[in-house]
């Protein structure tokens, strides 16, 4: 195999990782919520859990789906945030693990060129390298915030890690 494809396949395989390990603990939140909490926002200027991954979802199939796959751009960004109701916690869940599926299939069967090559996602040029490098860390960042909504709800540690020694040092 070339070192074009070993980087390839380097790339895709961690970015899913990363997805894979944003949607665990999104999960892990969600199975301690009740379906009211996961709409309730902390204050006016913030979004409901519900809003974020709706958010979520819109951002991965633009960015890491649509874009990729040279799809027509359908998304509806007002609508993730103005969302108040109407998905229960299993159809949230179903809805994100089927995007983050979808996404990391086009970015599997994406073609070389077609990560190389540069395009403009709302306004922003980037290659799909780029586009994958966006889905994992936006995914990331806003997991981020849905488990800290979720500690603050529940008072308590989420055991992302209870099972791992996160003091291990680095080998070479």
């Amino acid at each position: 195999m070339d070192k074009e494809k070993q980087l390839q396949e380097e790339l895709v395989w961690n970015a899913g990782y990363r997805m894979n390990e944003s949607l665990r603990m999104i999960k892990i939140c969600l199975e301690q919520l009740s379906e009211d909490e996961i709409w309730q926002k902390p204050n006016k200027s913030s979004n409901s859990i519900g809003n974020l991954i709706l958010h979520l979802c819109g951002n991965i199939t633009q960015y890491g789906i649509a874009s990729i796959q040279n799809l027509e751009d359908s998304r509806q960004r007002d609508e993730e945030f103005s969302t108040v109701s109407g998905y229960t916690k299993a159809e949230l869940v179903k809805k994100l693990e089927d995007t983050i599926s979808d996404a990391k299939r086009a970015f599997y069967d994406a073609p070389l060129n077609e990560l190389l090559r540069k395009r403009n996602v709302q306004g922003f040029n980037f290659s799909g390298v780029g586009n994958i490098i966006h889905v994992t860390e936006h995914l990331s960042y806003h997991t981020g915030q849905i488990a800290l909504w979720t500690k603050i709800l529940q008072n308590k540690d989420l055991g992302f890690y209870g099972d791992v020694d996160l003091n291990i040092k680095n080998e070479s």
